[in-house]
């Protein structure tokens, strides 16, 4: 039994490590049991844990080791500075996703006239990460959510409820629940993973987070075939279209959506890290 919060972090960031798990999750998973930020626990290091705390934090850091994310374990991840609820049937927002939102507040300035009360759909919203939070950083636009999970879709409506979005939500494939509508920005993240990347990647999220969110065929490319097949009959002038991608589909998704967007303007857009990670469309003609 550790004695203070300092022991008690050192403990589990040793064990973590020991079980090839990232020694930083310690950190996350006690300032939950202890309901503190990260400034609140750095001074509080030499503080006593109760043997309670202590059980709870170290019960979260053994379930961690089997590989589940700590997001899930503690049932929220921050995403735009807001917490979001996740659980395994959502997929747990990536800080990339941001940037998708810095990118949607660029183009909107640019693209329609000030004071335009705007149409935005999110394709696949799974916790409704992206959705609520353009309609929480941009109050006046109308934002609406599809996602063909009901499970999801309850994950993504608590979230709008405990953070006082107005968001609509409707289930069904893709853009189906929402095609008999023009427009003004569509946005997705959609699953993008072709099934042979599968052993590539790390087993926290393989084997606990949906597939459904994660895989497509087509080398993950078919979802986005899907989209672009019908989007030119769904979109106002102007409008945008955001996808966020694999770094590695770009110019495929690029080549998809000029096709369908023959006099759009159409770029690829690189992440904090350099690497490809959005493909933007914009029609204004």
């Amino acid at each position: 039994m550790c004695k203070t919060i300092y022991e008690a972090l050192n403990r589990a960031s040793s064990f973590l490590e020991e079980n090839n798990r990232e020694k930083e999750v310690a950190r996350y998973l006690l300032q939950h049991v202890l309901g503190k930020n990260y400034s609140q626990l750095m001074m509080a290091m030499y503080d006593a844990i109760s043997k309670e705390d202590f059980q709870i934090f170290w019960n979260y850091v053994e379930e961690h080791t089997t590989g589940r994310p700590f997001q899930y374990i503690i049932g929220q991840e921050t995403f735009y500075d807001r917490n979001f609820v996740v659980n395994e049937h959502v997929l747990i927002p990536r800080p990339e996703t941001e940037e998708l939102i810095e990118e949607v507040k660029k183009r909107m300035d640019t693209v329609f006239e000030p004071n335009k009360r705007l149409m935005i759909a999110d394709i696949g919203t799974g916790s409704g990460a992206i959705a609520i939070t353009i309609k929480k950083e941009m109050p006046d636009v109308v934002v609406t959510a599809t996602d063909i999970s009901n499970e999801a879709l309850q994950v993504a409506s608590k979230n709008a409820q405990l953070l006082e979005a107005e968001i609509q939500f409707k289930q069904g494939d893709l853009l189906a629940p929402i095609a008999n509508q023009k427009w003004d920005i569509i946005l997705s993240n959609p699953p993008y993973i072709g099934q042979h990347e599968a052993k590539s990647l790390s087993d926290t999220v393989v084997d606990f987070e949906p597939h459904l969110a994660l895989f497509a065929e087509e080398d993950g490319l078919q979802l986005y075939r899907k989209m672009t097949e019908q989007l030119p009959h769904m979109m106002n002038v102007p409008s945008f279209i955001g996808f966020e991608i694999g770094y590695e589909q770009g110019p495929a998704v690029e080549s998809m959506l000029q096709s369908a967007f023959p006099n759009a303007t159409v770029e690829i857009v690189k992440d904090i890290n350099q690497k490809n990670r959005f493909v933007f469309c914009t029609i204004i003609e």
